[in-house]
């Protein structure tokens, strides 16, 4: 019987290497090692076939290198195009999704950390949990708004005096 995604994915090597493809990247087990030095290649491709076997990445390309395969591995995107794709997925793939979205959101954090000078009160940095009580109608307005605001945003061309800002948002409501 397989494991859940959940399960599966909370491997300290597995987060690391879905974090590194969580931006839309593509890198082979060379540039892979690099980044997560302190595992055995080995080990590194189990790590690497177990999530291709959970369907979490997989390899998008291949190239004959000296009678070798060099195998180019992604983020497994479903490409999702309408709201009745969404409601086709199984519990297991939005919990993938899921997972997958927060894999990436700690990837920008620890980019984030990363830097020598970084300022979270300067910088805008939030991070927080509010418990609103709406009713359908008033949710519906209160996501319109935040949806124009964030297109209306989102027009802004890069600049000197403007900052690429990552803005995710979750939604749960509790039932």
């Amino acid at each position: 019987m397989k494991n859940s995604k959940a399960k599966i994915i909370m491997h300290p090597v597995r987060i690391k290497i879905i974090q590194l493809l969580a931006n839309g990247s593509k890198m082979n087990v060379q540039q892979i090692a690099k980044r997560i030095d302190d595992v055995s290649q080995a080990s590194l491709y189990r790590h690497l076939n177990t999530l291709v076997d959970e369907e979490m990445i997989e390899v998008v390309e291949e190239n004959q290198i000296r009678g070798t395969v060099e195998r180019i591995y992604a983020i497994k995107s479903p490409n999702i195009q309408t709201q009745e794709e969404l409601k086709s997925f199984s519990k297991e793939e939005h919990l993938s999704m899921f997972i997958m979205f927060q894999a990436f959101l700690m990837g920008q954090y620890e980019k984030y950390l990363d830097q020598e000078n970084f300022d979270l009160v300067k910088d805008g940095v939030s991070y927080r949990v509010a418990s609103l009580n709406l009713s359908d109608d008033e949710f519906q307005e209160l996501t319109g708004k935040m949806a124009s605001l964030l297109m209306e945003a989102m027009k802004n061309e890069p600049s000197e005096e403007r900052v690429a800002r990552q803005f995710a948002t979750i939604i749960i409501p509790e039932k």
